[in-house]
């Protein structure tokens, strides 16, 4: 049924209200990058030299996490158009193995990964920023603070307004932290060429104090792995890709071995101005060999940060509202959630909710302890992910797949994944078992938010009144479901038990 007008003023009302396909290659390709390459290769690589013990081994664990990586980006492609639906991991979580198992992922997601990490780089963008006014201390709290959250009110305000806004800053900001790692590659090259290589050599690179222990490296590919985090962000927004069955791969295979050789090579660069020592002394290793290395332009660094930080949360806030959405589409969010504006086609109330997250996040004194669940939820929903893939091919072998990946791959991703978590467990036992506790709050949720059905008529009389002045405050309605001769593929059929009006 079209959308009808909510005021007799409203102008240039699409006739077909939906999230809009403005998403190309290039874009693409800057939400990858843009994503994976955060605050964390200019501030603190040394957590792989830490566990790793060595450089030699440290830069093998950086390779290895890499390619990995690309690994695990082929079988989300996979799923990417056989699936087609945004919402990554939960779309596909639900769609293969149901209701509950996929809420348990749209739960952690929203609970803690989205909103923990863009309340961090929230965060090193304020304390950048303040370091000039501050030079000599650490910013005030309620200072930096403030400035994290206009921050994150400016792009949240940004993403409202037009997507493609979001892909130009998307676009400018990954072209921008690309040339400040080029600047430290560069420098790094121009020291091997004067001979700064003695950490380089064989007989040094792998002469450790300490013999790593299985556990040791399994926590290095874990700190390694996490610098590489975002890889998957192109899935959760698969409905707004241009030609999606070409372009996902295209972008998988031009970003993940682009951000590979940044990171290695940046490492690399790191220890040609900094001994491992140094190295693991220094709480933001790209400002130090900045201060060490670029003589009147150290501010470079510290900018560069600033740069970073403010990609990484534009794009993380896109995403994130995209899987605030999608879990809103399937009943298991407020319909609310689930609307876009009639004129602009952004889904502002998911990108509300995923702002007033991570503003609450920024009330916490000691954000930073939350970053251990993260990483760790994080590989419990890759794993989940590839492990549907192996589910949907022996369950529907015959349905349409674009893109069809060796099953050697995800075999081999979950053989990965499951020496990660099996060892991470065995290190680190306190930190995984709080993260399990954290994801299995989820189940009450689920059984008294989505399977209670018969729920007293007060409260869906509540949840209607607040979706419909929700409606008239965000000028929202719900979007029309295409059809299969819009999209060739799967048909996204209605969640009939969604309750929702035309404001």
């Amino acid at each position: 049924m079209p959308a009808k007008k909510a005021r007799s003023g409203s102008q240039n009302i699409p006739d077909r209200v939906a999230l809009k396909k403005e998403i190309g290659l290039l874009s693409a390709c800057a939400i990858i990058v843009g994503n994976i390459i955060g605050s964390g290769i200019f501030i603190s690589p040394k957590g792989v030299l830490e566990h790793a013990g060595s450089v030699g081994l440290a830069l093998i664990i950086w390779v290895l996490a890499g390619l990995i990586t690309v690994i695990g980006s082929l079988c989300y492609a996979e799923l990417g158009v056989t699936i087609p639906k945004s919402g990554g991991d939960y779309a596909y979580v639900k769609h293969v193995f149901g209701g509950l198992p996929g809420f348990l992922v749209l739960w952690s997601a929203l609970l803690v990964i989205y909103p923990t990490t863009q309340a961090v780089m929230a965060l090193t963008f304020s304390s950048y920023v303040l370091q000039p006014v501050y030079p000599a201390c650490v910013p005030p709290y309620i200072a930096s603070r403030l400035l994290a959250a206009v921050c994150l009110l400016l792009l949240t305000w940004v993403n409202c307004f037009s997507v493609r806004w979001v892909t130009r800053i998307q676009d400018i900001f990954t072209a921008g932290k690309l040339l400040a790692l080029g600047l430290i590659i560069v420098v790094g090259f121009v020291q091997i060429c004067k001979g700064h290589y003695e950490a380089l050599k064989p007989s040094i690179a792998f002469d450790s104090q300490m013999t790593p222990g299985i556990g040791h490296i399994a926590l290095a590919f874990l700190q390694g792995s996490f610098s590489y985090s975002g890889w998957n962000f192109l899935n959760y927004v698969t409905e707004e890709l241009v030609d999606p069955c070409r372009n996902i791969p295209r972008a998988i295979f031009i970003s993940i071995p682009l951000v590979t050789f940044v990171y290695v090579f940046s490492n690399v660069a790191y220890v040609t101005a900094m001994t491992p020592q140094e190295l693991l002394a220094s709480g933001a290793v790209a400002v130090t060999f900045g201060e060490k290395l670029l003589g009147s332009m150290p501010w470079i660094m510290p900018f560069s940060v600033v740069l970073s930080t403010f990609g990484g949360i534009n794009g993380y806030l896109f995403t994130s509202s995209r899987l605030c959405y999608a879990g809103a589409r399937e009943g298991h969010l407020p319909s609310l959630l689930a609307m876009i504006h009639m004129k602009r086609c952004t889904p502002i109330p998911a990108l509300l909710c995923s702002c007033v997250t991570s503003l609450l996040m920024l009330i916490i004194a000691d954000i930073y302890t939350l970053i251990n669940y993260v990483v760790f939820i994080n590989y419990l929903c890759y794993g989940a992910t590839v492990a549907a893939l192996l589910v949907l091919r022996w369950k529907k072998p015959n349905i349409s797949r674009p893109i069809k990946v060796n099953l050697l791959f995800p075999i081999v991703y979950l053989l990965f994944w499951a020496f990660l978590l099996v060892f991470s467990f065995y290190s680190e036992p306190v930190v995984c078992g709080t993260a399990l506790v954290i994801i299995l709050t989820g189940v009450p949720v689920y059984l008294l938010g989505i399977q209670w059905n018969k729920k007293p008529k007060y409260f869906d009389d509540l949840i209607e009144s607040t979706t419909f002045s929700g409606q008239k405050f965000c000028f929202v309605v719900y979007p029309q479901e295409e059809t299969p001769e819009e999209n060739g593929q799967l048909h996204l059929p209605p969640n009939p038990n969604r309750k929702f009006r035309n404001a």
